[in-house]
């Protein structure tokens, strides 16, 4: 049936509402004689008004009254059980003008007329002087027709409020949206809650919205998620099931506006294995943890809550990893393995080839949201590529493929100097090894104060683990984040650098390029007046050639210093933040140009990487050298 309240077809929508409310309280016990009278009869309402009972009604309260609710009176001349809480709509008899009788204007006004306030919100001021009074028997519910508010067909808007809402009154465009609002928050509440639904409740219409789900799951598998969560989001207004749970994916992953909010349940079939490791990702990443959760109590999940508890302590962790099974599977262990290193747009790649061979776990599910749990691969789906898996058909089903987002990472080295490069403040200081013919796992052998790489973690966690000793320029131990360059080369970041140490610098590279290739060292420090550029480069152990600039001044140049890294000709002796800036620029993207190097960006600004604590980039201090550290916090 159309349910669109623009086009009701008032006497067969309330036949139907009537006789899917007498058939939803079949077995109810000691009825009051109004509710047994309209279950034995099917009809909530009441006689029709005749013309001469809305002319009587529009004289009396002097004005015209709009279109659909004198369309709903020549039908039924009032209504019983309008929604959950409206035991008795008004009809010609009992409609009258509301006239502020429970005083709540001024409270409500002095909020409304507030300036700040946008011109929708300050509009109601006078409401509930002015509106049109509908309810006559509600649970502490107020619902008003208001002549202020008309829209070009000539419909007043609904106003509903009741106490415990605690909110703005609902407003709803016309008296025929209001209705079939109700009409769908009746299905809801007799339809039951997740976990818990009534399957006895079965009609023409819950048939209609199912198999609407149906449908909606359908389109969703082929890619056409735009339709499908049009017809879920309208399914979920009736309680159907899945309706919600399959429109929270959507959600999640960017398809539709908002937040997902839908608690998983043991119900839900990839409630282990996606949804809850999904929603612990979500509270671990908002500060609010989410061990000892409501998941892992046995008495409430007695079936579930060992599993649970392990999966919320690796998520809190950072080691819970997603593992689908089958060959989706295997490819998402491939694009780990290269997300770990920093390769983000090669693991997108391998995810997007796969998307058609993933598997759905259950009628409630439609795509692999474990990906946005796990640590690694969470930040290679960006919100293009979220919807782009939308859009991908998957699950065994077929349709046309979406066209593929680019590469992310940008080409060469110069990126990193730029404004928007690292990021703001400090952050857009680093310093940078780059080896040749090393893995990155095996930087700490070359450069390390010890072999240990730390699990994938983010920048800040890298430089800000809880109990972590201040560092000190006596001992500068960079904590490098690793990952692959180009193919044959590898790279340590440090993102959080003390200030540079000028003359005490011990360059890692003869040491980081002691297998035979080239090593690679750059020290950028963008502070106003005291802008620094370092880059040294050695091979098989041998220092080559190095460079400082320091404020537009050359500090030191050191063996056969390339033609392209010439500082007059980079620009280096043109002082100033900007031009600094610039030369910085032109200097990588010759190093970057001379060596086939490039960096990931996604990794490096928003993804997890491994670790490790580098040797010490400061020679030790001269006897009689003055020394002093200062901590802040």
């Amino acid at each position: 049936m159309d349910m669109d309240a623009d086009t009701v077809d008032w006497p067969r929508f309330l036949t139907r509402w009537s006789a899917e409310w007498a058939d939803a309280r079949r077995d109810e016990v000691d009825p009051s004689p109004e509710d047994e009278t309209s279950r034995r009869e099917g009809w909530l309402g009441y006689a029709p008004a005749d013309g001469a009972d809305i002319a009587a009604l529009e004289e009396r309260l002097g004005c015209e009254l709009p279109p659909s609710y004198c369309e709903f009176l020549r039908v039924s001349n009032g209504w019983r059980h309008a929604g959950g809480f409206v035991r008795e709509l008004a009809g010609t008899e009992d409609a009258h003008w509301h006239e502020d009788a429970h005083r709540l204007g001024d409270t409500f006004d002095a909020a409304w007329d507030d300036e700040d306030n946008p011109p929708e919100v300050r509009a109601q001021v006078g409401l509930w002087a002015r509106a049109l009074q509908l309810h006559v028997d509600s649970d502490a519910t107020y619902l008003l027709l208001d002549p202020a508010d008309v829209g070009p067909d000539g419909e007043w808007a609904v106003r509903e409020w009741a106490g415990w809402h605690a909110a703005e009154p609902r407003r709803y465009p016309s008296f025929a949206a209001y209705m079939v609002a109700m009409h769908q928050e009746f299905h809801h509440l007799e339809s039951g809650s997740r976990g818990q639904r009534n399957l006895g409740f079965v009609n023409e219409t819950t048939r209609e919205q199912d198999a609407a789900v149906g449908r909606a799951r359908t389109l969703s598998l082929r890619g056409d998620y735009e339709e499908a969560a049009r017809l879920l989001t309208e399914a979920a207004k009736y309680g159907r099931p899945y309706a919600d749970e399959l429109r929270d994916q959507i959600v999640r992953l960017g398809g539709l506006p908002g937040f997902g909010r839908l608690q998983p349940l043991p119900c839900d079939s990839a409630y282990l294995s996606d949804l809850l490791p999904l929603a612990a990702a979500v509270l671990r990443d908002s500060g609010r943890g989410a061990e000892g959760r409501l998941f892992a109590d046995p008495e409430a999940f007695p079936d579930t809550a060992r599993a649970a508890a392990d999966i919320l302590r690796e998520v809190a962790a950072g080691t819970w990893r997603y593992t689908p099974g089958g060959a989706f599977g295997e490819a998402v262990d491939a694009a780990r393995e290269k997300a770990r290193w920093g390769d983000t747009d090669t693991a997108w790649r391998i995810l997007r080839a796969a998307i058609p061979r993933w598997e759905s776990l259950g009628p409630d599910h439609i795509a692999p949201l474990g990906l946005l749990a796990d640590p690694v691969l969470a930040m290679v789906l960006t919100p293009e590529r979220r919807r782009e898996l939308l859009a991908t058909p998957r699950g065994g089903e077929q349709g046309p493929g979406p066209a593929p987002t680019g590469d992310l990472d940008p080409v060469g080295l110069s990126w990193l100097v730029r404004p928007e490069g690292l990021g703001s403040g400090r952050r857009s200081a680093f310093r940078l090894v780059l080896v040749e013919g090393a893995a990155p796992a095996e930087l700490p052998d070359l450069i390390g104060s010890s072999t240990v790489l730390a699990p994938p973690l983010r920048a800040w966690d890298v430089h800000h683990p809880s109990g972590r000793r201040q560092p000190s320029q006596r001992e500068d131990k960079a904590l490098l984040s690793v990952g692959r360059a180009a193919p044959g080369w590898s790279f340590g970041i440090d993102v959080e650098p003390l200030p540079f140490v000028g003359d005490g610098l011990i360059s890692p590279a003869p040491a980081a390029s002691a297998r035979g290739g080239h090593a690679i060292v750059v020290w950028y420090e963008p502070r106003p007046g005291a802008e620094v550029f370092h880059l040294s480069v050695a091979r098989a152990g041998d220092p080559l050639y190095a460079l400082t600039v320091r404020a537009g001044a050359v500090e030191e140049i050191t063996g056969a210093l390339p033609a392209e890294l010439a500082p007059h000709a980079l620009g280096f002796t043109t002082p100033g933040e900007q031009p600094q800036r610039a030369a910085a620029a032109r200097a990588l993207d010759a190093v970057a140009e001379r060596h086939g190097l490039t960096l990931p960006r996604l990794a490096l600004t928003q993804g997890r990487l491994h670790s490790f604590e580098s040797v010490s980039w400061s020679r030790p201090p001269d006897p009689g050298d003055f020394h002093w550290t200062a901590a802040i916090g």
